[in-house]
């Protein structure tokens, strides 16, 4: 395996898949802000062309796409493979997607780039290298462009449909978007106290947007956390929702890191883990679910929008459908964001998840009589991404789903 030296950290850099499109740049600028330059890998036609010759064909769709996307980045001669380092985000658990880091290790090796270094990128300490350690500073930096994306996200997912003038949320996303990387890459304005300062500025900004009251048909989407967030891996959902005249939304992402750590936290206590293990992972969820009142808060005061369902709402919304132990993947989180966009008026959810993926099998189909039951005036379908569907498939297929004429395919 490539060593990412300290060294490299001047000299390489790091590109990582785009997974977080509303928040890629904002996480970005949090790495320039610790001395690393990263970019993020940019999109292109036919990825299974280049990831399939070196790789199985039942790896699940992210596989496919994520290692498509390294090995047409190398290929298009925009990266020399002598000073690049790819990043791999891993949360673990029995997801394949979260395991695949040495696949794609072995995948760069067969191909001819074995000097190429993949950094995983976890919480747990796993497959260290001596040139990237997450410090404090990187740590604060992206917890602030997380919170920052979620908001800008939601924001401007309840916004854009029903905007008077057209582009004029889309400007307002880009030119908070660009202050805000400015912000983190300089260390300014990112302390919690300075957050919701910026949270209530944003939010005043948003809703000065003129809009008109339109009757749209609603959408709310959830799902495999790649698939739900990158426009790579979802053919670019919202774009096409949003052609076809919906107004849609999808939960943040810190619902999604609370759920990580309340989810380690559970096993701890079950395999019999120490009070300061116990201690520890109690304290960051707690941390992080004051971090998320504070979004929530700024969202609620604005008395026009609405804030995602805080965790501890979540986990009761997600009890009479799937228990909390099912925390596989992205488990009983799918349940709950099904059930708080159900009761914000979300009259079709689209479930997405790629072929492949046992776990969202498990954890989003295995629901669907349940969640039939329990909202039986409800559109909610499971729409399965692969390679090797067509695309006007897939939206026919979609647009029968909200309509209400299609079953789980």
């Amino acid at each position: 395996m490539a060593e990412f030296t300290k060294a490299m950290k001047k000299t390489h850099t790091i590109l990582l898949p785009d997974m977080l499109h509303y928040h890629n740049e904002l996480l970005q600028a949090a790495f320039t802000a610790c001395g690393y330059h990263m970019e993020i890998l940019p999109e292109t036609e036919n990825l299974p062309e280049y990831s399939l010759p070196y790789i199985s064909s039942d790896y699940c769709l992210p596989a496919v796409l994520i290692l498509g996307q390294m090995l047409a980045a190398i290929q298009s001669g925009q990266f020399h493979p002598d000073k690049i380092a790819f990043m791999e985000p891993q949360t673990g658990g029995a997801c394949r997607a979260g395991n695949y880091y040495n696949s794609i290790i072995e995948s760069l090796k067969r191909a001819g780039y074995s000097q190429v270094p993949v950094i995983s990128l976890n919480v747990s300490g796993e497959d260290k290298h001596a040139g990237f350690t997450i410090t404090p500073k990187l740590l604060f930096g992206a917890i602030a462009a997380v919170c920052f994306g979620d908001l800008l996200m939601t924001l401007y997912q309840q916004v854009r449909p029903y905007e008077s003038r057209e582009g004029e949320t889309e400007a307002c996303w880009e030119r908070w978007n660009k202050k805000l990387c400015e912000d983190i890459m300089t260390g300014k304005n990112i302390s919690r106290r300075k957050r919701r300062r910026q949270y209530h500025q944003i939010v005043h900004d948003f809703a000065r947007i003129p809009v008109e009251d339109r009757n749209l048909r609603r959408v709310g989407i959830t799902g495999e956390i790649y698939i739900k967030y990158s426009p790579v891996g979802n053919g670019h959902l919202e774009q096409f929702l949003h052609g076809q005249g919906c107004a849609y939304r999808m939960g943040g992402f810190v619902n999604y890191a609370i759920y990580i750590v309340d989810s380690e936290w559970e096993d701890q206590k079950l395999c019999g883990a120490g009070r300061v293990v116990q201690k520890a992972y109690e304290t960051v969820a707690r941390y992080l679910c004051h971090i998320q009142q504070d979004i929530n808060q700024s969202i609620a005061e604005s008395g026009r929008f609405l804030p995602d369902a805080d965790f501890q709402k979540m986990k009761a919304l997600a009890a009479p459908i799937l228990h909390r132990g099912c925390h596989t993947g992205d488990g009983w989180l799918v349940a709950a964001e099904v059930a708080d966009l159900v009761e914000k008026g979300f009259e079709n959810i689209l479930i997405v998840h790629p072929f492949g993926c046992l776990v969202s099998h498990v954890c989003e189909r295995g629901i669907m009589k349940k969640l039939h039951e329990r909202y039986p005036n409800v559109n909610i379908q499971t729409v399965e991404y692969d390679y090797d569907s067509s695309e006007t498939l897939r939206e026919s297929r979609i647009l029968l789903g909200i309509s209400g004429l299609a079953g789980s395919w």
